[in-house]
């Protein structure tokens, strides 16, 4: 099988990347917009044909949540437009699609964890991208939508990693109590991509949209707090609510995710949030 990986640069896309040596059966192309501007049309169309793709791993994305309040078209054009360039090439090459979405499609005014069906109304220019795109990548006949929340990997830029470093450098740290959400480790949404696209192979791809993030909620607060605890850091951390923290992008306040559809549809088993994000921290040396 011909696997594309996109946005391969970033923090799904290296785990990925890190465990495709455990599938010598695939022949994975990483690209990022050095290697493919997933923007063109025509450089899409041409990659496909010059390297017979059969399944496409989107995680190219614009996340500069903040930044798209002014400038959603930017935005729109990676988060969407190029969402549909890649949806009609797998449409054509009767390939399978599986792109990476957000919780942020949700308007987190939910007091019980969101259903794949629930009515999607995002509050933020991010949200309205991920959203157009998610519409985008269903002309695509195959295809998987993962829904997937406040993402961390041992790569790239994240909040644990901004928590660590932090912590090392101050005593005290004031984080947000009062929205709610679960972690997601990358390398666990490596795993089950991987198990999707195992899928493929014995005919049982099941098509449509997943939420997925660990198991278990918190808050911003309450994770920050087990990062300064499992990595023996003495930093206290304060909670603070939204409005003591103004940002330009509006936050869900509640974004917790039932993942009883991928749980059932792909037999996977997904671990609580803590044991993951100690298993990252393992990875970054931290403890």
């Amino acid at each position: 099988m011909q696997i594309l990986v996109t946005g391969a640069n970033g923090q799904l896309g290296s785990e990925l990347r890190k465990i495709s040596c455990n599938f010598p059966e695939y022949r994975f192309f990483f690209t990022d917009i050095a290697e493919l501007d997933i923007t063109n049309p025509v450089a899409v169309d041409d990659f496909f044909e010059a390297n017979g793709i059969q399944t496409v791993i989107n995680c190219a994305a614009y996340t500069a949540v903040d930044k798209a309040e002014t400038d959603e078209t930017a935005a729109m054009q990676i988060n969407a437009t190029a969402v549909l360039y890649l949806a009609n090439a797998c449409r054509n090459a009767d390939a399978t699609l599986i792109h990476v979405s957000t919780d942020y499609v949700y308007d987190g005014a939910a007091c019980k964890p969101y259903l794949e069906e629930h009515q999607v109304n995002p509050a933020s220019a991010y949200g309205r991208s991920k959203l157009a795109g998610e519409k985008a990548a269903i002309i695509a006949p195959k295809a998987v939508i993962i829904r997937t929340s406040w993402l961390y990997s041992s790569f790239g830029n994240n909040f644990v990693k901004t928590m660590l470093r932090l912590g090392k450098e101050r005593e005290t740290l004031n984080v947000v109590f009062d929205q709610t959400g679960t972690p997601t480790y990358a390398a666990d949404l490596a795993e089950t991509i991987m198990k999707i696209v195992k899928s493929t192979e014995q005919n049982e791809l099941k098509s449509g949209i997943f939420n997925y993030s660990n198991e278990g909620v918190c808050s911003w607060y309450d994770f920050a707090h087990e990062i300064m605890q499992q990595a023996e850091l003495t930093c206290v951390v304060k909670p603070i609510e939204t409005k003591d923290y103004p940002l330009p992008a509006p936050r869900p306040q509640y974004s917790v995710m039932n993942k009883s559809r991928i749980k059932a549809e792909y037999g996977i088993e997904i671990p609580h949030w803590k044991d993951s994000l100690k298993r990252c921290l393992a990875e970054i040396s931290f403890i």
